[in-house]
């Protein structure tokens, strides 16, 4: 028995791309349009009237007329909405940045398209919208959360790698307490960045105690390393009279440096 065409919603603000998705959509039996809107408020409203089982969403949505929030608000106000089905969203986009990725895939994307990819095209978009809805629920889920916890574990190793290269070793009590650490701040940069208090509900141990030992540990690195190995690894500028970054300056450095290395 031939399945009904997929119900699609577009929300895009660049009338060339919504002329093609509908140009597209003309040519085939699969697939349908039931609303095309460049206003991620007006997207909401067709979710809750038209049930899309899949959204197309523009990152780079202009919403300076007929929106207020942004394209990150609408998946927010997506999740709230906690339909009784899931749409499958796919996100076109200029922007070619990891972080960008990671941040949509947490937010319930299911997959992400580069509009400047030689090989980006309307139909292309609309074949993974059909290939996806093939596929079990639960083992697209699965594959995000498999994405997420590789990409995890790959930072996890490059902050270890980094810490003992200059002497944070793995016997000090307070390398857990960085590694932990660093590993918050990369993935909580546009949240809460106290980490310190992270740290207290996560080892149910105080601030000071959790404060000390990171710093005994990068104490013990810069008395017990070589002098070369710091200036090498540790390219940012350390205060005079202590001769020693503090908790913060450490931490926010290793956040930067393990960032650009992923």
């Amino acid at each position: 028995m031939e399945s009904k065409p997929m119900k699609l919603l577009i929300i895009e603000d660049d009338i060339v791309d919504c002329n093609n998705f509908i140009n597209c959509v003309k040519k085939r039996n699969d697939i349908e349009i039931v609303g095309i809107t460049d206003s991620d408020i007006e997207g909401l409203k067709y979710v809750k009237t038209k049930s899309p089982e899949g959204i197309v969403l523009d990152l780079e949505l202009n919403n300076s007329v007929t929106g207020s929030m942004d394209s990150l608000g609408f998946l927010t106000e997506l999740r709230k909405m906690k339909l009784n089905y899931e749409p499958i969203v796919i996100v076109t986009t200029h922007v070619n940045s990891k972080r960008t990725y990671q941040i949509l895939h947490r937010n319930g994307v299911d997959l992400i398209l580069y509009k400047d990819h030689p090989q980006y095209s309307t139909n292309l978009v609309l074949n993974h919208f059909i290939n996806l809805r093939q596929v079990p629920i639960e083992v697209v889920n699965k594959s995000v959360e498999d994405m997420i916890k590789s990409q995890r574990e790959k930072i996890s190793d490059c902050i270890n790698s980094e810490l003992e290269l200059i002497g944070v070793t793995s016997n000090l009590k307070g390398r857990k307490y960085i590694h932990d650490a660093i590993l918050y701040l990369i993935e909580n940069e546009d949240g809460d960045t106290n980490v310190i208090k992270y740290l207290t509900t996560v080892y149910k141990k105080s601030a000071t105690t959790i404060s000390n030992g990171i710093q005994n540990a990068i104490y013990h690195a810069w008395r017990a390393s070589a002098i070369e190995d710091l200036t090498r690894y540790y390219t940012a500028r350390v205060n005079y009279e202590t001769g020693i970054p503090t908790t913060m300056e450490f931490l926010y450095y290793y956040r930067d440096k393990v960032k650009d290395m992923i």
